[in-house]
């Protein structure tokens, strides 16, 4: 037998071999195939929710716990492919803690995007204006997801632990609508408030109209808060500015009722007596010189704006004309007509 006819055999056996191996190769391709195809369509479809859901993930759960948690939520039917995700891209199932907001037809997929990228759902809580620094607290105290820590604090620790420069942190917070995640302190919600207005404040102080009777922008704080109480009708506050900016300038007494409210406090019951014109409180414009020793309430960006930069006018009083805007006059002749107008209306219970 030649040397070629007993090489047949083994050229056989491996030509054999290798038709097995691919055989078996492309076996395993398709099945590995098949099986990322199966877990793409798995995860790449919606979870089982009607409704927005609030996911809270806490500090040492791991991805694993988190998928038992999917199923137990009826999100997915099996633990499985979740699994089998993690362990092919472990990188991508480094779950963050925190509070998200899952949404209606909201894919797996993008739920493991969504609690791996740390983007936490935003909560909101809003500082009104003309209310006043207690109400804040108020606020705070009944907004859930927030980590209370004032409780039973004074108002003047609570201005020490904001670093203010005054005792009295009235009108110190800027009235808007701050965002949030959960688990955010009410002091951090309160620094940002009042890190907003001075940065504000800041900013329209330097851009002030000329020879304003205000030495300070903290003065100039406390008309705002004034003005933010005397009207809500945004287009008349520059004039009414101008009438208190003009009563100061004659040293006249600025005789604004909203202070005579803030002075009697929780005593207030809901009309201003002649008494209570008469009393004698650091507020009460009808009996003192020039501005409150503090802002009366939180005054928005349109009050500030209206106290630096006033209208020119020669009004020196003004009365409520029962819709929410005023009379303005030049002499208290005129005002005392404007008054007795304003008495002779059918006043709404």
């Amino acid at each position: 037998m030649s040397k070629i006819e007993k090489d047949k055999p083994k050229t056989s056996r491996l030509s054999t071999l290798i038709k097995y191996v691919f055989i078996f190769l492309l076996a395993l391709a398709i099945v590995c195939v098949s099986f990322v195809s199966m877990m793409d369509k798995k995860l790449t479809s919606a979870i089982n929710l009607t409704q927005p859901y609030l996911l809270t993930i806490e500090k040492g759960t791991t991805f694993h716990s988190l998928s038992r948690e999917f199923v137990k939520l009826s999100w997915v039917e099996t633990r499985f492919w979740l699994r089998s995700y993690g362990k092919i891209y472990p990188n991508e199932v480094k779950i963050k803690t925190g509070t998200y907001k899952i949404l209606p037809n909201t894919r797996i997929i993008d739920l493991l995007e969504q609690v791996v990228s740390g983007k936490e759902h935003q909560f909101s809580i809003t500082f009104i204006e003309g209310s006043t620094f207690k109400d804040s607290l108020k606020v705070l105290a009944a907004t859930d997801r927030i980590e209370h820590t004032l409780a039973n604090k004074t108002i003047a620790h609570i201005a020490k632990q904001l670093k203010l420069n005054h005792t009295n942190p009235e009108g110190l917070l800027f009235p808007d609508t701050y965002a949030f995640i959960s688990g955010t302190s009410d002091l951090e919600l309160l620094k940002r408030a009042s890190n907003k207005l001075n940065a504000e404040l800041s900013t329209l102080w330097d851009a002030r109209a000329d020879n304003l009777p205000y030495e300070t922008a903290y003065q100039a704080l406390i008309m705002a808060s004034i003005i933010e109480k005397e009207t809500s009708y945004i287009p008349e506050q520059p004039l009414i500015s101008s009438v208190f900016v003009n009563r100061l300038a004659k040293r006249m007494r600025l005789q604004t009722d909203p202070t005579i409210i803030y002075g009697l406090g929780e005593r207030y019951t809901g009309d201003i007596t002649y008494a209570n014109k008469r009393e004698k409180t650091a507020y009460n414009t009808y009996r003192i010189n020039g501005l409150p020793p503090t802002p009366i309430a939180l005054a928005g960006l349109s009050a500030i704006k209206a106290t630096l930069n006033p209208a020119t006018s020669d009004y020196y009083y003004f009365v409520s004309r029962g819709n929410g805007q005023h009379r303005f006059s030049k002499t208290l002749k005129e005002h005392n007509s404007a008054v007795k107008a304003f008495l002779a209306l059918p006043q709404s219970k």
